[in-house]
């Protein structure tokens, strides 16, 4: 069976966009830079350390002496002598004025008085231990250092900017459409 149609096609419309994206630059052109260091001020006083070193006791143990050690020595080994050679005198002149008493005192006093002295004898040339005196006063060093900062110089350049705005064109791609058709139809 035949039946009669209407037939209706539509087609929508269409919009077209068409975009120009904008263009942005930017540079940033780096700063100016200056940087000076000036050197540091540093001062240095050394003061001198002191050794003293004191040898005459040695020397004097190996009977290298001065000439007033020496005399001083010998001036009191003269007195020493003397003051013996006095008590010594003394002593045989009361033993003769006692010659009553008994004995040969003019015999013992022959037989002391030629008697030699006895010398001593060691090894002269080795000094005594720790006979070197050393005393040492250590140096002092001052250092005095002034820092000097940098000196710095910086100019900031500005950043360059360039931009193209972008663009935004709408057109109708397609129209709408609207078609009819009669189907089956007797007219």
């Amino acid at each position: 069976m035949n039946i009669p149609q209407i037939r209706m096609e539509s087609q929508f419309a269409r919009i077209g966009i068409k975009q120009d994206k904008p263009i942005q630059e930017i540079e940033q052109p780096p700063a100016e830079l200056s940087i000076e260091q000036p050197s540091a001020n540093l001062e240095i006083e050394q003061i001198s350390g002191k050794l003293t070193i004191d040898q005459t006791e040695a020397w004097e143990d190996m009977d290298i002496k001065s000439i007033f050690k020496r005399t001083e020595e010998f001036a009191q080994l003269g007195y020493d002598s003397w003051l013996e050679g006095m008590g010594r005198i003394s002593e045989q002149g009361d033993e003769l004025m006692r010659i009553e008493n008994g004995g040969d005192p003019i015999v013992e006093q022959a037989i002391e008085n030629s008697k030699l002295p006895e010398f001593e004898f060691n090894v002269g040339w080795i000094p005594s231990p720790f006979s070197v005196k050393i005393h040492y006063e250590p140096g002092e060093a001052r250092i005095r250092a002034t820092v000097n900062k940098p000196v710095i110089h910086a100019t900031p350049n500005q950043p360059i900017h360039r931009y193209t705005p972008g663009k935004v064109n709408v057109y109708v791609a397609q129209h709408h459409t609207l078609s009819i058709s009669f189907v089956n139809s007797k007219a």
